[in-house]
Formats: C-alpha cells, sequence, structure tokens
C-alpha cells in the first residue's frame, strides 16, 4: 500500500463545517453564582450543556463513576477492541447501569475509567515487573480524576481484578468528608466442562511433562473462562479483594462475588446508586465508614476466608489511604490464630468450590453471621447501607435472599451451603485451619508468609506440623527457575529459592508460574518454594514468600548457595512456623550457628535487578522502600519519603 492508497479516498468534504448553533435554553446561573463562584464550576455548566446534558437540569447534584473498564463492546456484546482481561470488560454495564440510576433521580453522573493489566496474562514476562508498581499508579490517578470534579457529591468505583481494584479502594479511601460506594465487578462463570482459570495456567507445564496432549491443553485453554466478564473463579487477589471491600463496609451486602452478566450483578450497581443519595442525604462521608474497626474487620474476615496472601499489601495500602493506623505483622498473626477458616472454596480446599458457589452460598454475609456468632466482629460499624454491620447481618438473616440463594446452589449444582461456608465447629470437624501463616528464623529474619492450607494435606504430619529439610537449588531469574521445572532438572525434596524477586530485584514479581507448575507434576509436592517475590492468589504448595529483607536489600536469603541444607517447618494449628538454613554440604548445625555462618558470608555476586527493569518500577521500589516496605503495603508515605530527602539534603 502506497501513501496515496492510504490517503486518499475520493471523500466528498463539502459538509464540513466549522460553526455550529450551539444547546438552545440558558444556564441556570444567579447574580450570585457569577460573583461567588469559581470559573471552573461555570464552564463546567457550559460543558455539560455541550455534551447534551438536559439544560433545565444542569443544577442537579453530581456524582462521579469510576470503573477500570477495558476495551470497546458493540452493543451486542460482541468485541471491537480486546480489554486486558474479562474483570474489566463488563463493567461498563455496572456503570451504565448505576448511571441510569442517579440521572433517573435527579442527579447529574460523571464517568471515567482507569484500566488495568492481568497478572494471569503477564505471568512469566516482563509485563509482571510493573504489576504491583501499577497499583499505585492507578490509585494516584483515580484520586486525581476525584479532585478534578470538585462539584462531586460523591464517587461510585466499579473494579474486579487484582490490581485495579485495590487501587480504586485506596483512591475511595482517601474520600474523607465525601461518601464513596465500591461496586463489585463480580466473577466469571464455570466452564460446563473444563478446568477453571487457575488450573488451565499450567497447561505448559504440563505439557513439557507429557501430563496432557497438544489437543487436551488446546481445548481446555479455549473454555476456561466461560463467560466474557468478571474475576477468576478461584478466591485469589481479585476474588479476596471483592471480599475484603464488602467486610470494610464499602460494598453493600452479599455484592461481593456476584456472577458478572447475570441480573443479581447488574441489580447491586443499581442498588449502589441509590445508597449513595442516601449517603448524601444523611450526610455521611467514608470517614464514617472506614475506622480502625473496619480494617480489623476485614482482617477477621480475609483469615476466615482463607484468602489470597496479597492482601497483607493490600489493606494496609487501603488503611494508609484513610488516614488510619496500618496493620502490622504481629497483627496479621494475631488475627489469623484468633479466628478460624470457614470458606472451602478454591484453592484452598478440601472441595474447592469456585467463587460463583462461594456466593450462591452467601458470601461474606454469611461468613459474617458465624463471626458475629463467634464474637469476632465489631458490628457496630457504619457501613455504605447506611446502617451498621449488625443491621445488615439482621436483614441477611431472615432474608428471601438468603433462603433463595441456598435453594439456587442444591438446584444447579447439588450443593448444600452448609458445604461451602462452616460455623467455626463444623470447620473444626471438616479438618479446616487457619490459612496464612508467618514464618521466621535465619533466613527471614524480618518475616515471611506461607498460606499453610495451601500444602498438600498427605504432607501434614499427625500432629498437623509440616517438615521439609532438603538441599537448596538457587535461581536468580524466574526464567531460569521455570526451564529447570519443564526441563526435570528440580528433584524430588529439594528447594527451590528464587531471588531477586523483591520490590528492588523485580518489583515484587508474581511467581504463580513456578508454584502452579510444582502442583500439577507428579512429585513436585515434595519441592518447596523460598521466594523474596510474591504469590498470586491461586498458589498451592509449600511456598514461602515476601521474605524480608529481600535478597538485594541485603536480606540472608541473598547468601544461600546451591547444595545448603534448608529447614522448613509450618505448625498448621499453632500457625508457628519457621525457615532457617541449617547446613553446609555433610555438616549440619543448629539455627543460631546457621545464622552466624550466613552473616559471615559475603552476598551471592551474581545478585542483580530483572534485566527488563524499568526505571519507573526502580522509583516505586524506592520510594514504598522508604515507606515501610512490603510489611507497610508497599505505598508513598510522603512524610517519611520528605523527611529522608531532607535528611539527606542536610
Amino acid at each position: 500500500m502506497t501513501l496515496q492508497d492510504l490517503m486518499n479516498g475520493g471523500e466528498d468534504w463539502s459538509a464540513l463545517r466549522t460553526h455550529d448553533r450551539g444547546p438552545e435554553g440558558m444556564l441556570p446561573i444567579t447574580p450570585e453564582m457569577l460573583i461567588q463562584q469559581p470559573s471552573g464550576n461555570l464552564f463546567g455548566l457550559s460543558q455539560n450543556a455541550g455534551m447534551g446534558w438536559d439544560v433545565a437540569r444542569l443544577r442537579d447534584p453530581e456524582y462521579l463513576i469510576l470503573s477500570t473498564h477495558g476495551g470497546v463492546r458493540a452493543e451486542d456484546g460482541t468485541p471491537i477492541a480486546l480489554g486486558f482481561h474479562t474483570g474489566h470488560w463488563e463493567v461498563g454495564l455496572l456503570v451504565a447501569e448505576a448511571a441510569r440510576t442517579l440521572r433517573n433521580q435527579h442527579a447529574i453522573p460523571f464517568a471515567g475509567a482507569v484500566t488495568d493489566p492481568c497478572d494471569g496474562r503477564t505471568q512469566g514476562t516482563a509485563g509482571m515487573l510493573d504489576s504491583l508498581p501499577y497499583r499505585n499508579d492507578a490509585a494516584m490517578v483515580l484520586r486525581r480524576l476525584m479532585r478534578s470534579l470538585p462539584t462531586r457529591k460523591g464517587v461510585i468505583g466499579v473494579a474486579t481484578c487484582d490490581k485495579g481494584l485495590p487501587a480504586m479502594m485506596m483512591a475511595l479511601a482517601s474520600s474523607g468528608a465525601y461518601p464513596s460506594i465500591l461496586v463489585p465487578g463480580g466473577v466469571t462463570l464455570l466452564p460446563d466442562e473444563g478446568e477453571d482459570a487457575g488450573k488451565v495456567q499450567t497447561i505448559g507445564a504440563r505439557f513439557a511433562q507429557g501430563q496432557i496432549s497438544l489437543d487436551y491443553a488446546a481445548e481446555m485453554g479455549c473454555k476456561a473462562c466461560a463467560s466474557p466478564g468478571g474475576g477468576c473463579q478461584f478466591l485469589g487477589t481479585a476474588a479476596t479483594a471483592q471480599v475484603v471491600a464488602e467486610a470494610m463496609g464499602m460494598s453493600l451486602p452479599h455484592t461481593a462475588l456476584a456472577p458478572s452478566g447475570q441480573p443479581v450483578w447488574l441489580r447491586a450497581a443499581k442498588q449502589s446508586a441509590m445508597a449513595m443519595l442516601r449517603m448524601t442525604a444523611m450526610g455521611m462521608g467514608t470517614r464514617d465508614v472506614l475506622t480502625d474497626a473496619a480494617i480489623r474487620n476485614a482482617m477477621v474476615v480475609h483469615a476466615a476466608f482463607g484468602g489470597s496472601t496479597n492482601l497483607l499489601l493490600h489493606i494496609p495500602a487501603v488503611a494508609h489511604a484513610a488516614g488510619l493506623k496500618r496493620p502490622t505483622a504481629q497483627d496479621w498473626i494475631a488475627v489469623n490464630r484468633a479466628v478460624p477458616r470457614l470458606v472451602d472454596a478454591l484453592p484452598n480446599g478440601p472441595q474447592g468450590y469456585a467463587t460463583v458457589q462461594v456466593f450462591l452460598a452467601g458470601a461474606v454475609p454469611e461468613v459474617m453471621l458465624h463471626l458475629r456468632r463467634a464474637g469476632l466482629l465489631d458490628t457496630s460499624v457504619k457501613t455504605v447501607s447506611g446502617e451498621t454491620l449488625d443491621a445488615n447481618l439482621d436483614w441477611w438473616e431472615t432474608s428471601e435472599r438468603r433462603t433463595q440463594m441456598r435453594e439456587r446452589l442444591m438446584a444447579l449444582d447439588g450443593i448444600d451451603a452448609g458445604d461451602v461456608i462452616f460455623s467455626p465447629d463444623g470447620a473444626r470437624a471438616r479438618g479446616l485451619t487457619p490459612t496464612v501463616c508467618f514464618p521466621v528464623g535465619n533466613l527471614a529474619p524480618d518475616g515471611s508468609v506461607i498460606k499453610s492450607t495451601s500444602i498438600d494435606p498427605s504432607l501434614i504430619n499427625a500432629d498437623g506440623v509440616y517438615r521439609h529439610t532438603g538441599p537448596a537449588r538457587v535461581f536468580i531469574t524466574e526464567a531460569a527457575a521455570i526451564h529447570a521445572i519443564k526441563d526435570g532438572k528440580v528433584s524430588h525434596g529439594d528447594v527451590m529459592v528464587l531471588i531477586c524477586g523483591g520490590p528492588i530485584g523485580a518489583g515484587m514479581q508474581e511467581v504463580y508460574q513456578i508454584t502452579s507448575a510444582l502442583k500439577n507434576l507428579p512429585f513436585c509436592k515434595h519441592v518447596a518454594v523460598l521466594t523474596d517475590a510474591r504469590f498470586s492468589g491461586v498458589s498451592t504448595g509449600a511456598c514461602i514468600g515476601h521474605i524480608s529483607p529481600e535478597a538485594l536489600a541485603g536480606g540472608p536469603v541473598g547468601r544461600i548457595v546451591d547444595g545448603d541444607t534448608i529447614s522448613i517447618m509450618v505448625d498448621r494449628n499453632s500457625l508457628h512456623a519457621t525457615v532457617d538454613l541449617l547446613g553446609e554440604g555433610d555438616e549440619t548445625f543448629s539455627a543460631e550457628e546457621g545464622a552466624k555462618r550466613l552473616a559471615a558470608r559475603a552476598p551471592r555476586a551474581d545478585l542483580q535487578s530483572h534485566p527488563d527493569m524499568t526505571d519507573d518500577t526502580r522509583l516505586w521500589a524506592a520510594l514504598v522502600q522508604a515507606s515501610g516496605g512490603v510489611w507497610g503495603g508497599c505505598v508513598y508515605d510522603a512524610d517519611a519519603i520528605t523527611k529522608r530527602l531532607h535528611t539527606a539534603h542536610d
């Protein structure tokens, strides 16, 4: 094609104009407005008229709807341009429903979007180096958009997935006196026949090891996302973030985990818009909802669900955005030791129900009923319904909706809701144990994280303890580690040590590619993983992440060499755990001696940041390091950063 072919179309430009009539009517302004109001408010009325809003209604109250919508859909839902993932593909429908509701209630809705990436799409790629840093970027842009509509009365946020939803929560949390509500974007449906979106991400590793055929991989890969919208079908970061938002009181009751595209999902947007107007009439702001008690409630519900460990990064970030105390590692330990796990969901099991099935079983309000009876919640907190958590739970307990959802779950899938969400006594009878544990030791002096329930049950001793001692196999990059797994170079009993994956090394990349491959290969349940990176919420196995300090910050994990003897102990009942160097070559020694030997070693000579690490992510890592690091939620603490800059300057 030549330039002439490209540019010359023989168009008739005779209809092209430089002027138009403009909207009919007159702005509803007064002399007082002209004298007292800023020019931006007045020009905003002109803009609203120019976009076609009824001039007679230009003085209606204004509300902002922000979303993470991505892609371009035709009116019939077919794609014109794809989004990054199904999670944000349909949320525009929620935006439209909320907007119509506001418009019909004599309010003016505005809509904007900051789309988000897909952690599943970027697994094993350089795109993963931007994943966690993007959360902070998106939160900043969302906050700037909120402030850029200074006439707003409140903000509705619509979001679904791993980074867009935490970013939206952080943005809304900063609203202070303004009301805000989060509308969760829901979950995708299960395929009638096929694998869920977590398991299907292992087709490469399973094919490489001869576990599946090419045809099987191709068919399962096609079917996994059975409906066009919603987050993945497991209790990963996306689903857990929805659960946590509702637990904080930021979302209406029983809106987390709704099936995307279904009437119950769409109705949540309408109800949220009405709740926003109610909050305005009541004079409620976000600061009335987000309190220290609300943050603790979210931690309690997170523990009861057995949610993604990534929320250890996101809940402190939401608290920080709201001007509240950030929970510490000790706070997390205390909550997880006190709160029983009550939900049987993918990927924890034991049966492993999908998120949409958890929704039909009652999801957050059902779990909170059990937690209320156990005295583990502060039910006096206010929520975006305008009522206390107590009132919300009273409604749920006797609601027709609760009864109908449970009946529908039985009719559709033959599942009793009581087999999905248990009472504390029922959970103990089924052998459910708390989820998140925080190993310490000479390799993780500042702590680490493991989802203890994800360890293969056959590896747990009768006393409820997992013990593993084996030789270290050290990898500096995720690519080298996954090649070793696919090539069969990782052996029964090995301890894979993947370092340089923390904030400084790789933006604290998520390494689900590694954990998923290990889960689905025959001998690999006998392989443990240590890393200063993080894991996907769907990860399973003896996988210890968030090891602190990270290798490139001088952490002892950066001094391990191949063949070192590493010992891991995880007590799933008491939630005590350790990770230690206990041997060199044929010699074994105590954890105390291991600490001395690690201190005497120089850091490995091959430690380096990921070769694709960008300046954007390097800057993010430096800022979060000054703001409390991983355990502080990877936030930007302006006061702490400014203080460091002034100290360095002085």
